[in-house]
Parts: C-alpha cells; sequence; structure tokens
C-alpha cells in the first residue's frame, strides 16, 4: 500500500526553557493541525536517552496522556542518534501494512540543560562498552575517521582542514536562512580557525552542537501531495575497531540500496539531500557511501560547489545536524520535514530550490552503526515503473571475513589512526590520546597513551609497542628497548 505525508511540525532547535514532552506536544499538534487530524490511530515516539537528560521513563505513555490522545496505542522507538528516522520507519510499515489509516511518527530530545561533560558521558553510551572505557567519544572517533580518511585519499592535514571549513561554512550559510536552525549565523574560514580544537583535527566548528527540540509526521494511506518512495534500514558492528574500513560505513551503503531498489530510482535521480553531519567528515563520507559520488570524490564536488544550495546536487539545504542542530532524538525526523518543506515549496525564497521533487534523508545512529536511507518524493511527480527495472547502485560492502578469539597482551603494530581529545567525558582528564592500533597479527585495537600531549608527535602508519596497563591497551613508540624486549620473549 502507498504511504503519503499529509501532515509536518516542528519546533524551532536551540536551547528551550520548555519541558521536553511540552516542545514534542507543540511539534505534534502543529503536524495533526497540518494534516486536519484530531486523532490517529498509532503513535510512534523516539527519544534516544530521555531517562538520562531529563530522569524520566514510560515517555510514549507520558506523551500520548499530554497529547490527549490516551487510548492511542503509543510506541517508543531508539536507534541512538537515527531515533527520528526509525520512528519514522515504525510509522511507515505501520500504515502500509493496511491495518492503519493515519499514524503519527513523532520524535525529540532535551540536552541543553545539562553540563557538557555529562552530555557527553550520556552520548558515548552509545558507543561499544570496550571502546567506551578509553574515554572514547563520538567527536573523538569521528576525528581518528577524518584522519584516515586523508591518510587514504592522499590529503594532507591543510587540505583536510579546508575541506572541513568548506562544509562547516556552507552549512551555515544555509542555517541562516532556516527559521528553524539554531544557528542562523554564517561563518567564515578564519571563524573556523579560531574555534577551539575538540579532537584533532576536529574543531568546535566541525560538530553539531547539543541542542533541544522536536519534530513531527503524520503518515496516511490517504493520497496527498508527498508520497515516501523508499525506505531502507541495516546497521553494522558496535565496535568500529571491527570494520573492515575506516573511511565508509556499511550500514549507509545497504539501507541506500535498499531504499533505491524500494523507490525504484539510482543516486542520479535525487535532486537534494539532508546527510547527517554530526560531524563535518560525515558530510563527505556519506555523500560517496550513497552513491552521489566516488569514493573519495565527495570533497571535490563541495569544492565545485556542486552541493551547495544553487549547486547541482544541494545537500544540507536546511543547514544540516551542524547549523540547524542535533537533538539527537529528532534530527532523523527533522531531516524529513524539511524534504517535504523543499518539495512543497514552502522553504521560504532564501533556502528554496528550483528542482525539488524528489529528496533522500540519511540518518545514522551510533558511530554508523545503525543507519536509516528514506526517499520521498512529490506525488504528481510522472514517472513510469518499468518491469525488470535493475539499479546501477552496486556498493562495495567490505567486512571483516573474521575476527581473533583472542587479543593479544602486547607486542608490536601499525598506528592505523588517531586523536588527540580535549574535551573529554566525565571521569577523564584532557588531553587524551586515542588510537587504533593494528597489530602484526592483523587484529585492530584500541589503545591510549597519556604521555603524547600534541598529536604533531605521531604519524600514521608509524611502528608502536603496545601492552596492557590496568586492563587497557597503552601504546609507545617502537624504541630499541621494546625491540629487544619483545625479541627476548620470542627466545625459547
Amino acid at each position: 500500500m502507498d504511504v503519503y505525508i499529509s501532515g509536518v511540525g516542528m519546533t524551532k532547535f536551540g536551547r528551550s526553557k520548555d519541558p521536553l514532552q511540552q516542545m514534542m506536544a507543540e511539534a505534534a499538534s502543529s503536524a495533526l493541525k497540518n494534516a486536519q487530524l484530531d486523532r490517529v490511530d498509532a503513535i510512534y515516539m523516539g527519544v534516544m536517552s530521555v531517562e538520562e537528560f531529563v530522569g524520566d521513563s514510560n515517555f510514549a505513555t507520558l506523551l500520548a496522556d499530554t497529547l490527549g490522545l490516551t487510548g492511542v496505542p503509543s510506541t517508543r522507538i531508539e536507534t541512538a542518534s537515527s531515533t527520528g528516522a526509525g520512528a519514522f520507519e515504525a510509522a511507515f510499515y505501520a500504515v502500509a501494512s493496511g491495518h492503519m489509516r493515519h499514524v503519527l511518527a513523532l520524535a525529540g530530545e532535551k540536552m541543553t540543560h545539562l553540563p557538557t561533560a555529562k552530555t557527553t558521558r550520556i552520548l558515548s553510551e552509545v558507543i561499544d562498552r570496550s571502546e567506551r572505557r578509553y574515554g572514547a567519544t563520538m567527536p573523538a572517533l569521528a576525528a581518528m575517521i577524518a584522519q584516515k580518511y586523508a591518510q587514504e585519499f592522499n590529503l594532507s592535514s591543510m587540505k583536510l582542514e579546508d575541506i572541513l571549513a568548506q562544509v562547516a561554512i556552507k552549512n551555515h550559510s544555509n542555517g541562516y536562512f532556516n527559521p528553524f536552525a539554531q544557528f542562523r549565523k554564517t561563518i567564515t574560514k578564519d571563524d573556523y580557525l579560531k574555534s577551539q580544537t575538540v579532537s584533532y583535527p576536529l574543531r568546535l566548528y566541525d560538530c553539531a552542537p547539543i541542542t533541544d527540540g522536536a519534530s513531527a509526521i503524520v503518515l496516511t494511506s490517504e493520497p496527498a501531495p508527498i508520497k515516501v518512495s523508499g525506505i531502507g534500514h541495516a546497521t553494522d558492528t558496535a565496535a568500529v575497531r571491527h570494520r573492515a574500513s575506516f573511511t565508509s560505513f556499511n550500514s549507509t551503503k545497504e539501507a541506500a540500496q535498499k531504499a533505491y531498489i524500494m523507490a525504484q530510482l539510482n543516486p542520479s535521480d535525487i535532486q537534494f539531500a539532508e546527510v547527517h553531519d554530526a560531524f563535518t567528515p560525515f558530510e563527505i563520507i556519506g555523500t560517496e557511501d550513497l552513491g552521489f559520488f566516488l569514493p573519495g570524490e565527495g570533497w571535490k564536488a563541495l569544492e565545485e560547489n556542486v552541493t551547495q544550495l544553487r549547486g547541482r546536487l544541494p545537500i544540507n539545504p536546511s543547514g544540516g545536524l551542524k547549523a540547524r542542530g542535533h537533538p539527537v532524538g529528532a534530527s532523523g525526523l527533522a531531516q524529513l520535514v524539511e524534504i517535504v518543506y523543499q518539495l512543497g515549496g514552502e522553504a521560504g525564497p532564501e533556502r528554496q530550490l528550483a528542482r525539488a521533487e524528489v529528496g533522500l534523508a540519511q540518518s545514522i545512529g551510533g558511530l554508523g552503526n545503525n543507519n536509516l536511507v528514506t526517499i520521498l518524493e512529490r506525488a504528481d511527480r510522472k514517472r513510469i515503473l518499468k518491469e525488470g527495472w535493475t539499479p546501477d547502485y552496486h556498493p562495495e560492502i567490505k567486512v571483516l571475513k573474521k575476527r581473533p578469539a583472542s587479543e593479544p597482551s602486547e607486542g608490536t603494530g601499525t598506528l592505523e589512526t588517531f586523536t588527540t581529545l580535549y574535551s573529554t567525558p566525565e571521569g577523564f582528564l584532557s588531553p587524551l590520546t586515542l588510537a587504533y592500533v593494528r597489530t602484526d597479527g592483523g587484529e585492530v585495537v584500541m589503545a591510549c597513551n597519556p604521555d603524547y600531549r600534541s598529536p604533531r608527535e605521531l604519524k600514521m602508519g608509524k611502528k608502536v609497542y603496545f601492552k596492557t596497563r590496568e586492563g587497557l591497551y597503552v601504546f609507545e613508540k617502537l624504541s630499541l628497548w621494546s625491540r629487544l624486549k619483545r625479541r627476548f620473549k620470542k627466545q625459547p
């Protein structure tokens, strides 16, 4: 059964004094009014970490009660930072099943009232426990991915810095025109360079902000101007070190493939996209994983103005998570609200795109391991669905053939990638140097080194010595002593 969108609603993102349930009720009421409905058949509600952020549980019931919709089944969805997209997916399948006629997808998060270190700790809980215990945060892991991307595609540190600055500048420029955005201000390259380093090489302007906000969409089986064409959802390993690639996300590729096949569309058919840019390198990687550009060439499209607001393929016309803000539970649904505004010609004169008949949203959960891709299009778009259609999107999915049964206690290896984290979670001293080390046996382990204060002292591809200390791997330069120690251990 075809599924349409009959109403949307969203609060302004940023710092709010309102309680979370009030923000979410505001967004829901706007969507219901837009859909000309007083009641729905079900509510699928998304919040990522409401127990930690606001101290409430059973939130799906609280929202139904707040909205005056007691009696309506209300279910909570959680897929980390793609939670809003996950709530939309559940609502979509409820309507597509034919069992329900009108369903409300609702998502939100309230984060700004807590200290930054505590919020960082809460957000880090989505990271694999074995990596989180080193003090790894989302910015730290994103920084190591950015470093690896630069190495793999032969980008100097200055070139990487320039590319990431361009992403931030573009998205702040787009957010300037978005009345719902947290940051309605443009930034310059100088502003970017003056911002503090969060986790080398990522600066403050490379990271989406801590945000309050809510978004809502009503899905229906009744024909409406906007149609849901395709949805794809895929997961990946919880631990980043267990992946075959650090520079692309399998879960985006697999989700995109499913969405394109359901919609019978190819990447070249997409006219604009909202791509999950919680960190600026993720926009570049996302556009490559979605098939818009070849691996290692997403940044070239940025430099050639292809992804600008008036370019051939605008990316994040809303300002993205970077400028619109990132209330983690709501962001995936907010991306879809933006696409509805664009498809309906309601994005405003400064932000409205000239070509807006089909748009795509990519939402990342966790560190690239619970991702959703959704395609919306205008219902009046004329196209013929051919029998025997086959997609031209055939992504390479890299997976590890076998995980090691056990990890070595010490040895030598190669520095895969690294970062120095300056904004640490609760309980960890700053600065904190973290790395992924590929052991001589081929396993990848996370390691730390409390003695390295500057990332300039390290270089990817260099041999290091690692050992366990208090249950954690610690790495150091491969000195003559460590070489001799290793040799003596091997002797019978």
